[in-house]
């Protein structure tokens, strides 16, 4: 059977670097599964492969796509099964990576059968949170399906307002209820492999990161889109708390210090999500590559 690793983790933790040396000990191929490192716009804020990196493996789906053009993670499963299938005629391993855990379950497991977009439903959830605010939202999921609200995002009015969408439209069905329908199968098989760290040193190199991404240059970067700021794609740490500043609602240095917690924040969510699947295998990022291949071969 044809495999895929997939190489997953909290942000920071490695993940890049451990698909190339993959890809060079299996000579295969690498797709990216980091819903903002597909945006050509986006580069510093997202940490995308450095041109070294990009040149020491063939990549898939690095900033092959448009801010200004919706893209979601059903898009993303499509492309990545026709991708997959002519890569496997080459391969017969193949390298997934990336900290968004809905598209590496996405790929690897396949999108749950849920209510398809309502575009009446999310016109009134959109008026509901210009008028009243993300907190009406938030109540609203909380009464609807109290055990979903206790592990979303719910600081993300895009993904609130498509729960409430979901939820609205199943009537008495929760999300636990709906994500537990049948999945398609999948015609290859997937490996997990975990990266992570103790909490302060993984805490340690985001802020070091951070202000990696300062000094080269986010702030212009994030300066050019200031005026697109309303895209979902723009709705990602490292952009909005700039924002923020652009704004004149806060100084330089206070929004620098939100990057970083916001980071830190993403990457606990990042470990819950992953966390759940019992099958990756975690190593430290200090690993040792022959023992991660050992697991493999």
């Amino acid at each position: 059977m044809k495999r895929v690793i997939a190489i997953v983790g909290p942000t920071a933790s490695g993940k890049t670097a451990l698909s190339v040396q993959l890809a060079q000990a299996f000579n295969t191929e690498i797709i990216s599964a980091d819903s903002r490192q597909f945006y050509k716009e986006m580069s510093i804020g997202t940490a995308v492969p450095s041109a070294e990196e990009l040149a020491s493996a063939p990549h898939h789906f690095i900033q092959h796509k448009s801010i200004f053009k919706p893209y979601n993670v059903g898009d993303f499963e499509r492309d990545f099964l026709s991708l997959s299938t002519e890569l496997f005629k080459k391969h017969d391993t193949i390298i997934l990576v990336g900290g968004s855990g809905l598209y590496i379950d996405a790929a690897c497991k396949g999108l749950h059968k849920l209510p398809e977009r309502n575009d009446a439903i999310r016109a009134t959830l959109q008026q509901e949170l210009q008028q009243n605010g993300i907190e009406s939202l938030q109540k609203q999921l909380a009464k609807l399906d109290s055990e979903y609200y206790q592990k979303a995002d719910i600081q993300n009015p895009h993904r609130l307002i498509r729960a409430l969408e979901i939820l609205q439209q199943s009537k008495s069905k929760k999300m636990a209820e709906l994500y537990s329908q049948s999945t398609p199968e999948r015609a290859f098989e997937c490996i997990y492999i975990g990266l992570n760290t103790d909490r302060k040193v993984l805490y340690k190199r985001i802020a070091q990161r951070v202000d990696q991404m300062i000094a080269a240059g986010l702030l212009n970067e994030a300066k050019a889109l200031y005026p697109h700021q309303e895209l979902n794609a723009l709705n990602t740490v490292g952009y909005k708390e700039l924002f923020q500043y652009f704004d004149g609602n806060w100084n330089l240095d206070f929004a620098i210090s939100e990057i970083k917690k916001n980071t830190r924040r993403f990457a606990k969510r990042q470990l819950t999500w992953f966390r759940k699947n019992k099958k990756i295998h975690w190593f430290d990022i200090n690993y040792d590559l022959t023992e991660v291949t050992k697991h493999l071969f």
